[in-house]
């Protein structure tokens, strides 16, 4: 199995602090700055544009060449209490970029304005609701939310994809990041069904892995990743990990406390079955919503058990032959 990460350590000595993202989905507007600031960054070659008729979302999914995506989800709810989120905002300093534009737009104001919706959190007298009491705009199309997600390699605590590469090109570095180091790769693909999140995956032209660094050149030189860097609303939030995880906690009480009961965090957790993300997220639904599965497991966690097992049977397979030879002899 992958090393353990004691709390606040990486195992490497006189280390930094664990590093990691902290997405706040609740404030993601769907720019796909993260994306472009991404590819540029990292000079991540172009995979083409694919009309998918899935929304606004040409890329699909993570990938060998996408290594941020942003996910596009359209829902038919109406947005309810949800304009209450404003009220959640941090106040003070630490509000730069959360002002109640942006909070607005990434719970899906904008867009709900846009069929009738009232952005200062009333609705006209006059607009017609459905039977479930839903409103609906005019032309009788009823009120749509978007759901949008910058999905990134979680850079888990456990990491299956450290256990099953042959030749050490998948690491841990000194900041808790997982990379690969593309130049000793083999390609041998065995790390890409090991990833629980589906994130790895391999080029077509030469077959070796590729994904996100947390732009690893970056962190050395004191910078922040570039696709936290070009975030407008700070959706993408970097730092220490710990710091991070306060801080979305702080942000969940904040929009619970607003009305908004469906927020939530997904892979924050220390105990949950990747040891916790280095990259987690704040969530306005449940995870299969935004295609993560719900209770993710590191692939190998029966790795010991088995090789135990299999070593108890050759074993027992070595004194059955012992035996049968010794018989065979008298």
């Amino acid at each position: 199995m992958s090393d353990d990460l004691l709390e606040g350590s990486t195992g490497y000595r006189d280390a930094p602090p664990r590093m990691g993202f902290f997405t706040d989905t609740s404030v993601c507007i769907g720019c796909k700055a993260c994306e472009v600031a991404c590819k540029e960054w990292n000079a991540i070659p172009d995979d083409g544009l694919s009309l998918l008729g899935m929304s606004y979302d040409n890329t699909g999914m993570l990938g060998a060449d996408t290594w941020r995506h942003v996910a596009f989800i359209e829902q038919d709810k109406p947005l309810g209490r949800q304009n209450n989120a404003v009220a959640a905002m941090p106040a003070g300093p630490t509000a730069t970029h959360h002002d109640a534009d942006v909070v607005a737009a990434g719970l899906g104001e904008r867009h709900g304005a846009g069929l009738g919706t009232d952005t200062g959190g009333t609705r006209p007298s006059a607009q017609p609701l459905d039977v479930l009491g839903a409103p609906v705009s005019p032309d009788g199309r009823k009120e749509l939310r978007w759901l949008m997600a910058s999905d990134v390699c979680k850079h888990c605590t456990h990491a299956a994809c450290l256990d099953v590469c042959p030749t050490g090109s998948l690491m841990r570095t000194e900041f808790g990041t997982v990379i690969v180091q593309e130049d000793i790769c083999n390609g041998c693909g065995y790390c890409v069904p090991a990833c629980p999140y589906g994130v790895i995956d391999q080029r077509k032209d030469d077959g070796r892995v590729w994904k996100c660094t947390l732009c690893y050149d970056r962190l050395g030189a004191g910078q922040e990743p570039a696709c936290a860097k070009a975030c407008p609303t700070d959706s993408i939030q970097y730092g220490p990990l710990d710091e991070l995880r306060e801080r979305a906690a702080q942000r969940v009480g904040n929009l619970h406390d607003a009305g908004v009961s469906e927020a939530r965090l997904y892979g924050a957790d220390p105990g949950d079955g990747v040891g916790g993300a280095g990259a987690f997220f704040l969530l306005l639904d449940e995870p299969e919503v935004y295609g993560f599965p719900p209770d993710p497991v590191v692939t190998t966690r029966d790795l010991p058990r088995m090789w135990k097992h299999t070593a108890l049977a050759a074993a027992g397979v070595a004194v059955a032959a012992v035996a049968a030879f010794v018989g065979s002899r008298r």
